[in-house]
């Protein structure tokens, strides 16, 4: 029998599910989340040259469309992306069948990731960690999964909108991190949970946005213990 705290875990993550989900045929649509242009996909792949020089073996989590998984594999790396919502990853799929790169895509969640210990050099995550309800435990099984050493490129931000977001209304109360948050408090939550090295970057240049980003956003990196 599930606890109560197994229950509203589980309720969470399906609405969770259901709004990427909705959001899937859509999502690249918007110049924020696709890649729209040379100028754009050019300022992506110089942010993700702080993932380390090919061949790192990398797993993409809440990797949605696919959209820096295929910018990662494009600079010549062993990448896998994993993601709770299946439409997510159908779009992803496409996307890389329909391309000249090599990666997969396999359902996971970022909380409990089916995955060996120290199996990867990189753990990159994109505007994720807000929608998780434990992200203490995230962090926990990103550090778990990469080897001693290895890294964390986590790109996030800080937005405190007045408004929530159309459907998560009901849960916005479960998720710690809704709203992102700023780097210097990012860049102290993943220090508490052992993570090493830890600095970040703001990310303000339009051409990765297609405009002028409308709330703060950056690229933390930081290092799992030896």
């Amino acid at each position: 029998m599930m606890t109560e705290s197994e229950r509203t875990e589980d309720g969470v993550k399906a609405a969770v599910r259901e709004y990427w989900d909705d959001r899937a045929d859509s999502f690249d649509d918007d110049s924020q989340h696709g890649i729209h242009s040379g100028a754009q996909r050019d300022a992506w792949l110089s942010v993700l040259s702080v993932a380390g020089e090919p061949t790192k073996r990398i797993l993409d989590v809440g990797c949605g469309t696919g959209v820096i998984s295929l910018l990662l594999a494009e600079l010549g790396h062993d990448v896998t992306g994993v993601d709770f919502a299946p439409e997510m990853l159908e779009q992803a799929r496409t996307k890389v069948e329909q391309s000249e790169l090599s990666a997969a895509f396999e359902h996971g969640d970022a909380e409990n990731l089916a995955r060996s210990t120290n199996a990867y050099d990189v753990v990159t995550a994109r505007h994720l960690i807000w929608t998780l309800p434990e992200p203490e435990r995230a962090i926990n099984e990103w550090r778990r999964v990469v080897h001693p050493g290895g890294r964390l490129v986590l790109i996030e931000g800080h937005w405190d909108f007045d408004e929530t977001f159309a459907g998560y209304e009901g849960i916005r109360d479960d998720l710690p991190l809704y709203d992102g948050r700023p780097p210097e408090e990012l860049a102290a939550f993943l220090r508490e949970r052992g993570i090493e090295n830890v600095e970040y970057e703001p990310l303000a240049d339009a051409d990765l946005w297609g405009q002028e980003p409308n709330y703060e956003k950056y690229v933390l990196v930081g290092d799992a213990p030896e």
